[in-house]
């Protein structure tokens, strides 16, 4: 497993109570590759959704994938899923504010 944390883009978007995050991988991203996250660094106390996408195609065809994950003393860990090297992955998180 390696950590891509440093090569991904991160965007949040907070709607009163809830607060989402959209995190976009490198084109080299991995099936078993991590990413983590300081959920209050980022206003969530409740880690309560993930959804995963990978781009079978570049730019094109975007599939749903199913990532892993775990909370340990506020820090989510994405591993990513699937059995393709090599692609971008898209992570959409959620969780209260």
């Amino acid at each position: 497993m390696v950590d891509i944390t440093s090569g991904c883009t991160f965007y949040k978007r907070v709607n009163g109570p809830w607060t989402e995050m959209l995190i976009k991988t490198a084109a080299t991203a991995d099936d078993t590759n991590t990413i983590a996250i300081n959920l209050p660094d980022n206003g969530i106390k409740s880690f309560e959704t993930i959804m995963g996408w990978i781009q079978t195609a570049s730019g094109s065809i975007i599939a749903t994938e199913e990532p892993i994950t775990s909370v340990s003393s506020g820090v989510l860990t994405i591993t990513v899923g699937g059995s393709t090297d090599n692609k971008i992955r898209t992570f959409k998180i959620g969780g209260l504010n």
